[in-house]
């Protein structure tokens, strides 16, 4: 069974009756309006706020839909059989409508019936319960009706299996809401006879659903959305308790296909078989070339992908990843002894138009983007082998030194080694360490400020952060007063201590100008306007004339944030994500501290609260 196959029975079965589901459109991979997170990284991101009780413009309660997404946390991991750092998240939802009954037995239907897989190598994992939050003993009893042995059922702890957005329960911001989650996991070898645990890292430890050795794959996850912190230690039950179901599509073909490869399935079928032929390899033969396989065709999907939702390679936020995935896949497919002349990415974009049939029409110019960056990073490996030459020399090698390599010249930590054991030179252990320090620090900044949800864009969501969100929006409604309504924002970035913000124009600003700009937005501040949200469909946000990218792909349905009474007579409203204080005189003063020219027509100005 194809992956578009396994999409279109989902979706099908969710709307037919008597589930009776609204399909709702998937959001872009890039929400360019939305400070709060760099890509979309689950179906229900975009759903937080009828989560909360807004009602939903589709004015159903029900909802389905397959969403294209990206999580950065699972770069380093791609490589293995099972991680993919693009993936589409098949999701269903109930806000405030059916509960863990219907939503368990639809699901269970769902796998064994639709998708015809073996009720017997289904295991559930449900949560087993804290002090402040009883455990799961409804989904327990609904999954032995539904006919899983009670063996197959295991309880596990707040970090398996609970959700909210900022983690367990003790973890929980007052006011945040969470719950309870319940796995399904496939088994790829219930009688052992593939021996998968047993030859694997993880051998020496026990084996369960949760275990890392690969014999079993999550497939699905129904989150049941029932509680609202209150206070220290004390979570109350909603008035409107929600479902939001995740199965990630491409884990799920391969259940299907009872393939515990991902990569085997039709999605990464055509791209394999290019990347090994040209190769002169055959897939599976070996674990070392399987892994630079994996990384090359996964790396240049979630390109490709970027690159159609219309991001380009360059050193910051979302071109940043793009950039790095590229370079990543680059010298993975050096590191197959591939030369450019042997294999071109434009061969490999072409084998993803099976799955993907929109990419007819934008290959020539996805593959033009890949190789013009090819060209680049085979620059940037030349500055970082002088660099890393130079240090040699110097005696100067180090794990921070590797790490530097990593971070601003895409080095792969293998490429340094490579180059250290030519020139005879010892990594030693304490380097290593080193290396692994910088490199945590680093991925937990990929978790918390990219890749979680609502984690990212914004330095953080501190209250210095969020009024100075705010007051960037006066900004720039004042300085479409100023100047003119030709300013729109070309970048932000927002830390706890000023805003940068980028826009066009022919010159700086004359003193004058700046300081009309400041007083205007203090003036708005003083005036204690309340800043509110509106969400609606799309098109009829654009007729309110709320600010948005012109050149930017947006949802069916948006969030508008206003400043004033009514989106009518606002001072500032645009399209965005928030978050955003609740009134302007939380804000405080705002002053402009400087401003620069930053390229033929643009303009950078730095703001902050006093």
């Amino acid at each position: 069974m194809t992956a578009n196959e396994v999409r279109k029975k989902y979706l099908d079965f969710f709307k037919n009756p008597p589930r009776n589901h609204r399909e709702i459109a998937p959001s872009p991979l890039v929400l360019e309006n939305d400070p709060t997170t760099l890509f979309t990284s689950s179906g229900m991101q975009p759903l937080v706020p009828y989560l909360m009780g807004e009602p939903h413009p589709s004015k159903s309660k029900r909802l389905v839909n397959s969403q294209p997404s990206i999580r950065l946390q699972d770069i380093e991991e791609v490589g293995d059989n099972r991680h993919t750092t693009f993936f589409e998240m098949l999701g269903n939802w109930s806000l405030g409508d059916y509960f863990k009954k219907e939503q368990l037995a639809w699901i269970y239907e769902f796998f064994t019936k639709e998708l015809v897989i073996d009720k017997d190598r289904l295991w559930i994992s449900v949560f087993e319960g804290t002090s402040d939050v009883s455990k799961d003993t409804e989904s327990f009893e609904i999954w032995k009706s539904l006919g899983i042995p009670e063996e197959k059922i295991i309880f596990y702890g707040a970090k398996k299996n609970w959700w909210s957005m900022t983690g367990t329960p003790e973890e929980m911001n007052i006011g945040h809401i969470g719950g309870p989650d319940s796995e399904i996991f496939y088994d790829f070898d219930p009688n052992g006879e593939l021996k998968i645990h047993e030859k694997s890292i993880d051998k020496a430890r026990p084996c369960h659903p949760n275990c890392e050795c690969g014999r079993f794959l999550e497939i699905g996850n129904s989150v049941f959305i029932q509680y609202k912190k209150v206070g220290e230690n004390k979570l109350e039950e909603l008035p409107q308790k929600n479902v939001d179901f995740g199965g990630g599509l491409e884990r799920t073909t391969a259940a299907v296909n009872n393939t515990p490869d991902i990569f085997l399935i039709d999605i990464f079928e055509n791209v394999i078989k290019d990347i090994c032929e040209k190769a002169s390899y055959e897939y599976s033969q070996d674990q070392g070339k399987d892994r630079s396989v994996r990384i090359i065709a996964d790396h240049l999907r979630a390109a490709i992908m970027l690159i159609r939702d219309g991001v380009t390679p360059s050193n910051k936020q979302q071109g940043y990843v793009l950039r790095r995935l590229v370079r990543r896949a680059e010298y993975y497919r050096q590191n197959l002894f591939l030369t450019a002349g042997e294999i071109q990415f434009s061969s490999l974009v072409k084998g993803f138009i099976k799955s993907y049939p929109e990419l007819k029409t934008e290959w020539r110019k996805i593959s033009a983007i890949l190789d013009e960056e090819y060209i680049r990073f085979d620059l940037a490996l030349q500055n970082g082998k002088k660099k890393l030459l130079k240090a040699i020399e110097n005696r100067n090698v180090n794990g921070r030194l590797a790490f530097d390599l990593y971070q601003t010249d895409g080095f792969p930590l293998e490429l340094t080694l490579d180059i250290l054991e030519k020139e005879g030179k010892i990594f030693s252990d304490k380097d290593r360490k080193e290396f692994e320090t910088e490199f945590a620090k680093h991925k937990q900044l990929s978790r918390t400020a990219s890749a979680g949800i609502f984690k990212g864009g914004l330095a953080d969501h501190s209250e210095e952060v969020v009024r100075l969100h705010t007051a960037t929006h006066l900004l720039l409604a004042s300085l479409r007063k100023v100047l003119g309504e030709h300013v729109v924002q070309k970048g932000q970035n927002i830390t706890k201590e000023r805003a940068r913000f980028d826009f066009p124009n022919p010159e700086k600003l004359t003193n004058e100008e700046l300081q009309r700009v400041e007083e205007t937005i203090n003036d708005v501040i003083k005036k204690d306007l309340q800043v509110k949200f509106k969400v609606m469909p799309k098109e009829d946000a654009l007729k309110t004339g709320a600010i948005h990218a012109f050149n930017e792909k947006y949802a069916d349905t948006v969030k508008v944030y206003y400043v004033g009474n009514s989106p009518e007579d606002a001072f500032s409203k645009e399209f965005c994500g928030g978050p955003h204080v609740r009134n302007t005189s939380e804000i405080g003063r705002a002053k402009i501290k400087k401003q620069e020219k930053i390229g033929s027509g643009l303009v950078r100005i730095y703001l902050v609260i006093e």
